[in-house]
């Protein structure tokens, strides 16, 4: 028969410090996994805490409440007769670590710190852990005596170990060491450690869930084994939103998989493997031959089968089979990661709801229909009976927690947590309005529409009054200076506006609780990228759901959504012209944001993955646009492309220290707080330029002076 074992691993929506919170969640997590038979719980990294405590680790308070937490934990009598595998901080002679701590029955078995950290992008966990440097090393780890006096021990192994049961070999690793050229699996699959776990805080990026697939599944399809990978779900109180998918692998072949984006504060994955398979599946030579080779792992005994037993066994008890991975298309993965991230926020932070000045064009429009996605999400979570869902959404609905209210359409919640406005200057066109208040009314916003030019006017008769100078436009003969004053005027009081309102609407609706509104912003990444935006307008805001998405793949979201939503209205959104309504509107111009940024978006999105993600400089930039472009653009077409977006770049970045937290959803974010740490006051790129201009000259001189093919007369060296 084998033998065969039932295994879980979970995803866990935790809140970084809700201590309390968090703990009862892993405790739910243990009962399903109970539940469902298994003798193996695997969790999320540093679950105890939440993983985006961040500073908070430097605290020893973090420390203290994390222990009383585990204490509770393994003393819960619903967590007794299971294997548990829970992370948290742990301080071993002074020194922070991010770990995982194994028990059985009261008992510890390992605490297992973590080797390799994450240390770039959005993680800098070095500012607060240190890395396990002593591989294949243990040491003795004096235990706090809120645990030992539940457990009977006064010191438990720490460091780099497996655990061996009666009937298998146990070892774990925690997110980056997967990712990792030589992660631990490699030496523990070779030592012949048959079940391997990871504990993760893996954030959502679009696409990213094809890499971690990849991993796990090569993590064991190599070398043969079991892997058990456990992740974060949700937005735990920072810019990153979680994506879950925990899995259960074997021999490189998924046999359980999760779901990427849900409302469910648990979610427990189960599958019965048999370990026997393993064994078969690692009978090469050349394997055999390397395994022979690896040095030994300290080998910690727990007398237990993690195996049913044939006489205990099920009749119908088999080994799961293999499944296809399930995968979002990158439009459904915007529909759903920013809605689940913006449930969370709204859920946990005491807001009434969300704000948004909705201006007929795609960008608000794309963070409007998000919120309608949030919404859907809701609804389908409240059909499915889930308890805290109708709790929190009879919350914001206003509506008695005791009742038997439940939502019957995604309108119906709009309608009240949901508030946008269309504010209006003698600049706007009719096109935009109409829009706006159309969408509004499909996705069932409550919407306000209104014109704001006394206040403009008003303003500017006082600048006037003081300093006897009118600012005019630049149509009408203005410098750049005024024509920039009088569009940012406007821009700026849209943001004092949007507070205003999102302050007292509620209010003004009679809503109990005295809870404003968050109020949401919808500027794209390529346009904080360009730094097209004015510091603080309607781009300050309390959130921004799509602050790190590109103009080209918020086109595509919302044609997807249109077809899947049933809104034709987001037809007309693809299709308008992009523009910012701060100019005067003549018969002969309208005001374009391609034309004033003098690049277009699917541009930008070039300049921002080569200038983040490939880390280019001006110049080797420029050297990899010839060869991107160099059909299209000549040398000097190129060289004056990329020397334009550098100058707007670096005079621009100021902007980026104050961004609006935005929902993290590609490699290439400029934002200056977390993901792109770069100064913000620039000098001229000079040198950089001159080589950039000898080029172009050396190729001119070759013939190389058009795009479209116009390399035809360029001479040999």
């Amino acid at each position: 028969m084998g033998h065969l074992v039932t295994l879980a691993t979970c995803s866990l929506n935790q809140w970084a410090l809700d201590f309390e919170g968090n703990a009862e969640r892993i405790i739910e997590s243990i009962r399903q996994a109970k539940a469902a038979g298994a003798t193996l719980r695997v969790g999320p990294e540093l679950e105890i805490t939440g993983y985006g405590v961040l500073d908070g680790f430097l605290e020893g308070d973090t420390f203290m409440h994390a222990w009383e937490m585990f204490a509770r934990i393994i003393d819960h009598p619903d967590c007794q007769d299971i294997v548990v595998d829970v992370g948290l901080p742990v301080r071993h002679r002074n020194v922070r670590y991010n770990c995982r701590v194994i028990f059985h029955n009261r008992k510890i078995i390992l605490i297992r710190p973590k080797m390799w950290l994450a240390n770039d992008g959005n993680y800098r966990e070095h500012r607060h852990f240190t890395p396990w440097q002593r591989p294949q090393e243990v040491d003795d780890y004096y235990l706090e005596s809120i645990v030992g006096d539940i457990t009977g021990q006064y010191k438990v192994p720490f460091g780099d170990a497996v655990i061996s049961t009666r009937d298998t070999c146990l070892g774990l690793e925690t997110c980056e060491e997967l990712f990792t050229p030589n992660g631990p699996h490699i030496p523990y699959g070779l030592a012949g450690v048959e079940i391997i776990s990871n504990s993760s805080g893996s954030h959502h990026e679009l696409k990213k869930l094809n890499t971690r697939v990849n991993l796990i599944t090569q993590a064991t399809k190599l070398s043969g084994g079991i892997y058990l990978y456990a992740n974060q779900q949700g937005c735990d109180g920072d810019r990153l939103y979680y994506d879950g998918c925990a899995m259960i692998v074997v021999n490189g072949d998924i046999v359980a998989q999760g779901s990427q984006f849900s409302l469910n504060d648990v979610e427990v994955v189960t599958a019965t493997v048999d370990i026997e398979e393993v064994r078969t599946y690692r009978c090469s030579a050349s394997r055999g031959m390397q395994a022979s080779k690896q040095s030994p792992f300290v080998r910690l005994d727990l007398d237990i089968r993690l195996s049913h037993r044939d006489e205990d066994a099920e009749p119908n008890l088999a080994p799961a089979l293999p499944i296809h991975p399930r995968y979002h298309p990158a439009e459904e993965e915007i529909a759903l990661g920013p809605a689940c991230w913006l449930w969370d926020y709204l859920r946990r932070s005491g807001a009434a709801g969300f704000f948004l000045p909705l201006s007929g064009g795609i960008d608000s429009c794309a963070t409007a229909i998000i919120v309608h996605s949030m919404t859907r999400e809701v609804l389908k979570a409240v059909r499915q009976g889930n308890q805290q869902v109708i709790k929190d959404v009879r919350r914001l609905c206003a509506k008695p927690e005791d009742s038997d209210w439940l939502p019957t359409t995604s309108q119906e919640i709009c309608k009240s947590i949901f508030h946008t406005s269309y504010m209006g200057t003698q600049n706007s066109g009719k096109e935009t309005r109409d829009r706006a208040s159309r969408l509004a009314s499909d996705i069932g916003s409550y919407h306000i529409d209104f014109n704001f030019d006394t206040v403009v006017t008003s303003i500017m008769n006082l600048f006037t009054v003081i300093t006897n100078f009118q600012p005019r436009f630049k149509m009408h003969g203005g410098s750049f200076a005024e024509n920039a004053a009088l569009q940012n005027v406007q821009a700026r009081m849209r943001m004092v506006l949007s507070y205003l309102f999102a302050s007292l609407l509620p209010t003004v609706r009679q809503r109990p609780g005295g809870g404003g509104l968050l109020v949401l912003a919808s500027s794209n990444v390529d346009e904080c990228l360009r730094g097209y935006l004015t510091k603080y307008d309607a781009s300050s805001a309390d959130l921004n759901p799509i602050g790190s998405i590109s103009k080209v793949d918020l086109k595509k979201f919302i044609a997807w959504s249109g077809q899947s939503f049933d809104l034709p209205i987001l037809e007309e959104f693809i299709h308008a012209t992009p523009t910012a309504e701060l100019e005067p509107i003549s018969h002969d111009y309208v005001q374009s944001d391609e034309a004033d940024m003098g690049v277009t978006y699917v541009q930008l999105g070039v300049f921002g993955y080569l200038r983040k993600v490939s880390k280019l400089g001006p110049y080797s930039m420029y050297e990899k646009l010839l060869r991107m472009w160099g059909n299209e653009y000549s040398p000097r077409e190129i060289y004056e492309k990329t020397r334009h977006f550098f100058y707007y770049y670096s005079i621009n970045r100021h902007k980026m220290t104050v961004l609006t937290p935005s929902y993290h959803a590609e490699q290439y974010s400029p934002e200056d707080n977390r993901h792109d740490l770069r100064q913000f006051l620039y000098p001229p790129f000079t040198w950089a330029y001159k080589k950039m201009e000898d080029n172009v000259k050396l190729w001119e001189s070759r013939g190389w002076t058009t795009g479209k093919g116009g390399k035809k007369s360029v001479k040999a060296d």
